[in-house]
């Protein structure tokens, strides 16, 4: 398969490996009809089970599918085996623009040719409803006439994962790159959010650095947060009043894309690019990605039935990245840059090595010993007391959370009731029954 002049599902002759990363390699490949040059991404499906990525990979061929775009890079086709998933997509030859800037600032003209035309494929993206979460000059390549190319869409969203609050509220993307309103937890608007990491963007095309630096993690989210950056001198005074209205901190008030294509200085030498109507990808059947899906599915070589049993049990839970892991140090707590009235909350965390259900396990022989409900729902477990307290029953909840998939994090909070009795509990029940599976 990865042999120079092998044929891929005969399709595609396979030339050299352009690249690879943790569960995946891209190569070089050719189209046996048209003769076009493709790059072809072999996913290794049993990784990307193992690590619960599926649903991940298949966010990204649907959203693929959905922003045809000059300024977004193309997926053709994609096929399955049973131990691998092939993307066949656009070859853009002329690398990262991060290579670009990383040799210096760009120039005026040249960076707002590039801004330009990020932009025009975000708007593109927003209008179907998609949102990137991860814009950087790394997800950014020029093809051979010097054009940008979206690309990367592993961490986007969707218009449907919006709750009913009308946000997004998973945590990601790159921290230098951020928008305020992702770190603090509470729920962003994606599209607002994708304008902010455009303005971080801009700024670094023409200063080539970046407006928000510092050695320390949580120094640099706090000037995110109050949005503390100087443009140098030889920034034009319309980009830096652009620059303040892209990056706001408050999205209420933050400029739109709308807004922002009307500007003067965005406006200089833009040229409106025809959009071609949504194609549905070249595929022989109606029912393309369904049975892609069901393929992508099936069982990997070596997969684990006891895995599928335990998860029978109880569903896997929710995952944690980066930012959430260094919300949980109470010196890493970015809520008091948000909030002026710290609230003493009665929760407490634990990492363990147990798989979900045998946490589960260890939470419903306590509850039996101590005369408490249990329910489990969605990686919850509720623990109703069945005594009347000081201030109604006590309920505890119990949320499990996967760093990886030897390692969990156990949220412990209490919901009602009253805190001394919480803490009491925890102290003289909760503790010493998890002390096996608690790992320090």
């Amino acid at each position: 398969m990865e042999k120079k002049g092998h044929i891929l599902m005969q399709r595609y002759e396979m030339g050299k490996l352009l690249g690879q990363g943790t569960f995946a390699k891209v190569y070089h490949g050719r189209n046996l009809k048209t003769g076009q040059s493709v790059a072809i991404k072999i996913i290794d499906k049993e990784k990307v089970m193992k690590v619960g990525l599926i649903d991940q990979i298949k966010r990204e061929i649907s959203v693929m599918r959905l922003v045809k775009h000059p300024n977004v890079v193309q997926l053709y086709e994609v096929m399955a085996s049973k131990s691998n998933i092939y993307f066949a997509m656009e070859y853009v030859k002329g690398g990262e623009l991060f290579n670009k800037v990383s040799k210096g600032r760009l120039k005026e003209d040249a960076a707002r040719k590039y801004f330009q035309q990020l932009i025009a494929a975000v708007d593109f993206c927003h209008s179907r409803g998609v949102y990137h979460r991860d814009l950087k000059p790394e997800n950014l390549l020029l093809d051979e006439a010097g054009n940008l190319k979206v690309s990367d869409f592993g961490l986007s969203a969707l218009l449907e994962s919006k709750r009913q609050d009308g946000l997004l509220h998973t945590t990601c993307g790159t921290p230098a790159y951020v928008a305020p309103e992702v770190i603090t937890k509470r729920g962003y608007d994606g599209e607002k959010a994708d304008i902010w990491s455009c303005g971080v963007i801009l700024f670094v095309l023409l200063a080539g650095y970046l407006p928000f630096q510092d050695s320390n993690l949580m120094e640099m989210y706090r000037k995110i947060s109050k949005s503390q950056f100087r443009c140098p001198q030889w920034f034009p005074p319309e980009v830096r009043k652009l620059l303040s209205r892209i990056l706001d901190p408050n999205p209420l008030t933050r400029i739109t894309v709308a807004r922002l294509m009307e500007n003067s200085w965005f406006r200089k030498g833009f040229k409106q690019i025809e959009v071609p109507n949504l194609d549905l990808l070249d595929h022989d059947n109606d029912d393309f990605p369904r049975n892609l899906f069901d393929a992508i599915d099936s069982d990997s070589e070596g997969s684990s039935s006891k895995k599928k049993e335990e998860e029978k049990r109880f569903p896997r839970p929710h995952s944690l990245n980066a930012f959430d892991i260094i919300s949980l140090s109470p010196g890493f707590d970015l809520s008091g840059l948000f909030e002026e009235d710290m609230k003493n909350k009665a929760e407490a965390w634990f990492t363990t090595q147990m798989s979900p259900s045998q946490i589960v396990s260890k939470l419903e022989e306590l509850a039996l010993t101590e005369s408490f409900r249990v329910k489990k729902k969605d990686g919850l477990v509720k623990l109703q007391g069945c005594k009347g307290g000081r201030k109604g029953q006590l309920t505890i909840d119990a949320e499990i959370f996967e760093v990886t998939p030897s390692l969990h994090v156990v949220e412990v909070k209490k919901s009602a009731g009253d805190t001394l009795e919480y803490r009491r509990f925890c102290d003289k029940e909760l503790r010493p029954s998890l002390k096996d599976i608690v790992w320090t």
